[in-house]
C-alpha cells in the first residue's frame, strides 16, 4: 500500500489513498495522508501544507453527516490555501476511507466515541497544543462537545450550520419538511410508515427536500463523492440520525436524547 511509519502512524503516499491533490498543487502545498490508530480502531486523515510548530496554527476541519465523509469541505482547504494555512481533513470511524463497522450495535455510535477519535487525531499528528477547529453541521455539534472539555489547546472555532439542542434542530427539520409539495410529503410519509425507506422512489423524494434546503445550486463534484460514499455504506447515518435530514425519526429521537444539550451543559459549565 506504499506506507510507512513515522511519529507512531503510517503514513501513505497520497496516489495509494485514492484522492485527488489539484487544490495542494496549485498552491504548491505538500500533502500527506495516513492512519490514526486509536483503541483497537482507525481513521483516516489528509493533510494539507506543513504542521510544523513555528509555523500557521493549522486548522482541523470536521464533517457531517454523521457519516457524511470529508469530500464535500475540500473548498473550505483551498481558502485556508489561500492564507498559507495546513489543513486537516479526517473521515470520521465508519464512513469515507476510515475504519468501517456496518455490523457494530447501535448502543457503539456514540457522541463520546466522536470525541475520543477527535482527540486521537490531534494528539497522533502533534497539534494538540495549538489549532483551530471548524465543524459543519454534524462536525459543529461535535466541536463544541468538543470544546465544552476547555481543551488547552483549541484556538479557536467556527461552527457552520449547527444545532446546539437536537430537540430544536427536528423541529425545524419538520418545518422545512412542511414546505415541500404536498406530493413529495405524501411519498415520504407512505415509505416511512411501511419501512421502506430504501426504496429509490424514497431515495428520489429525499432529494427534492436536499435540493431545496441543502444545497440550491447544482450538487458540486465533491458534494455528490460524499453522497456516494454515503450511500455505499449508511450505517452511521441511519443509526444516529435516521433514514435522511427530512425524516425526525425514533433513531434521531434516540440521538437527541444521547446528545447533551449544549446550551445547558455550557450554561451550567461556565457558571461552576
Amino acid at each position: 500500500m506504499g506506507a510507512s511509519t513515522r511519529s507512531g502512524r503510517s503514513v501513505l503516499d497520497p496516489s495509494c489513498a485514492g484522492i485527488t491533490c489539484a487544490g495542494a498543487e496549485a498552491y504548491g502545498r505538500p500533502v500527506s495522508v495516513g492512519i490514526v490508530h486509536w483503541n483497537g480502531a482507525w481513521t483516516w486523515y489528509r493533510v494539507e501544507g506543513d504542521l510544523d510548530a513555528g509555523g500557521p496554527v493549522p486548522l482541523v476541519v470536521l464533517h457531517g453527516g454523521p457519516g457524511g465523509a470529508h469530500d464535500y469541505l475540500e473548498p473550505v482547504v483551498r481558502l485556508a490555501a489561500m492564507h498559507s494555512r495546513p489543513c486537516v481533513l479526517y473521515d470520521q470511524i465508519g464512513c469515507g476511507r476510515s475504519q468501517h463497522l456496518p455490523d457494530a450495535p447501535a448502543e457503539f455510535w456514540t457522541v463520546e466515541l466522536f470525541r475520543r477519535e477527535l482527540r486521537a487525531v490531534l494528539h497522533d499528528l502533534g497539534i494538540d497544543g495549538r489549532y483551530h477547529l471548524l465543524g459543519q453541521s454534524w462536525g459543529g455539534m461535535l466541536a463544541m462537545e468538543h470544546a465544552l472539555e476547555q481543551p488547552p489547546g483549541l484556538r479557536s472555532l467556527v461552527i457552520a450550520n449547527s444545532p446546539a439542542s437536537m430537540e430544536l434542530w427536528m423541529q425545524e427539520a419538520d418545518r422545512l419538511r412542511s414546505l415541500l409539495p404536498s406530493d413529495v410529503q405524501q411519498l415520504l410519509n407512505r415509505h416511512e410508515a411501511a419501512g421502506t425507506t430504501d426504496s429509490d422512489e424514497y431515495e428520489q423524494a429525499v432529494m427534492r427536500f436536499y435540493e431545496r434546503h441543502l444545497c440550491r445550486i447544482p450538487f458540486p463534484e465533491p458534494l455528490l463523492r460524499t453522497f456516494d460514499q454515503l450511500a455505499e455504506d449508511p450505517t452511521v447515518y441511519r443509526t444516529m440520525n435516521g433514514p435522511s435530514r427530512s425524516e425526525s425519526s425514533n433513531s434521531s429521537r434516540a440521538f437527541s436524547r444521547r446528545t447533551t444539550d449544549v446550551r445547558t451543559r455550557r450554561s451550567e459549565e461556565f457558571a461552576a
